[in-house]
């Protein structure tokens, strides 16, 4: 599928976890098997190395893609996030090992015929969407296992899942979405998605595949554009950043990064 490796070529989803982790808090990602990697951005980890002394506040971050996870001493229990137009903010106990699954924009709806926008703007159980890949997680992963191990046994899980996917190559619809990403969300959503199919229909796929609009897509993509970029708090004062990756003012951008990230600018990139 050639737009799907397309996606991965020009995108890379970043969720900042470590700057924002606790001393004993791990984060780690795991590539999965080649043949996974046009519709599986990673796997991911997130454990405390040693039992923490207060709550942990993990802070989700706007990606475009949509998450399944659970605690791997509670694999019984595991959930699917949807895409989200605002950071999300989960309070963890003092000890946790959180694994999960991240597909990259429009896959897992591809994989699993699921309408990503009923699954928009929150987390649902895995149980109520996907009952089988629930119970894969239930009887075939859990905390004892290294992360060796639980890569291994969701890679041949999921390769037999995509063995069997009917994936819709909808070049109208993956034009867009590659339009989107070479600009890195900077464009206007009205003129430049032109690609043979009605505003109408665009948003229609878009809702359906990705969980929202093109135009919020191509936001969410901007805003990751300015993660991957790391500017300094500097660098966003005195190059007027906000202007060079399409905002009108200063004002515009903080607004929109903080819907996004949780934080300021100043504050997410300040040293």
């Amino acid at each position: 599928m050639g737009k799907s490796i397309s996606i991965r070529d020009l995108y890379t989803p970043i969720q900042p976890t470590v700057r924002q982790s606790a001393e004993n808090v791990i984060y780690r990602e795991f590539l999965p098997a080649p043949e996974l990697r046009p519709y599986i951005y990673c796997y991911w980890q997130l454990q405390t190395a040693h039992p923490l002394s207060e709550q942990f506040n993990y802070r989700v971050v706007s990606d475009g893609c949509i998450d399944i996870f659970f605690e791997a001493h509670q694999s019984h229990e595991s959930f699917v996030m949807g895409f989200c137009k605002q950071f999300t903010e989960f309070a963890l106990p003092h000890s946790f090992n959180y694994v999960g699954v991240r597909f990259l924009p429009s896959m897992f709806p591809q994989l699993f015929k699921i309408n990503a926008k009923e699954l928009s703007n929150k987390f649902e159980s895995l149980d109520h969407v996907l009952p089988d890949v629930s119970d894969f997680i239930k009887n075939h992963l859990n905390a004892e296992q290294s992360p060796t191990q639980i890569v291994n046994l969701l890679d041949a899980y999921f390769i037999e899942i995509v063995s069997k996917a009917s994936v819709n190559h909808d070049t109208r619809f993956y034009n867009a979405i590659q339009i989107i990403l070479d600009k890195q969300g900077i464009l206007d959503v009205e003129t430049d998605l032109d690609t043979g199919i009605s505003s109408r229909q665009l948003r229609r796929l878009f809702e359906f595949y990705i969980g929202d609009t093109p135009k919020t897509f191509s936001k969410v993509v901007r805003f990751q554009h300015i993660l991957r970029a790391k500017p300094s708090s500097q660098s966003l004062r005195q190059n007027k950043l906000f202007f060079d990756v399409g905002y009108y003012d200063q004002a515009h951008f903080i607004k929109e990064f903080k819907n996004f990230y949780g934080v300021t600018p100043s504050k997410a990139f300040g040293r």
